[in-house]
């Protein structure tokens, strides 16, 4: 009985690394593909492809900390059982915060224009989007064969 226990612990516990494996490699393939979309779509040279991506790997981790902070401030119960003063202060904190982001995005600019020119980086937000919707709509074919 112990035996048969620990084997259903242990099987329990090979699935769910499996599991977690799997969504790394997709999560891995995910960003391979923006990549290699955006490299394309963008027409960087190999140069230029290694040294953008460093550059907007960070803009964007940055650029995701604080969207995540933003969302954050959501309040989960009703805004009515708030406090005046509570709202006051998230609503500050989410200015603060977009003022942030827009400060970061100037950042970027700056740094990738380095690298890239600026026709480049005002064709990234519409190739980003298009990569997005890419994948969503493959991802409703998947759902609906």
């Amino acid at each position: 009985m112990k035996k048969f226990g620990i084997f259903l612990i242990l099987n329990f516990l090979i699935i769910l690394s499996v599991q977690a494996q799997r969504r790394g490699i997709d999560r891995e393939r995910l960003e391979a593909a923006r990549i290699a979309f955006i490299t394309t779509r963008l027409d960087l040279s190999p140069e230029q492809a290694q040294n953008f991506w460093p550059i907007f790997n960070e803009f964007n981790e940055q650029r995701e900390e604080k969207l995540k902070e933003i969302a954050d401030l959501n309040p989960s119960t009703s805004t009515n059982l708030m406090s005046k003063e509570d709202a006051l202060s998230r609503i500050q904190k989410r200015f603060e915060l977009q003022r942030k982001l827009i400060e970061d995005e100037e950042a970027f600019v700056q740094k990738a224009a380095t690298v890239i020119s600026y026709q480049q980086i005002l064709q990234l937000n519409s190739i980003n989007r298009e990569f997005a919707r890419s994948i969503y709509q493959r991802q409703r074919q998947n759902r609906n064969p």
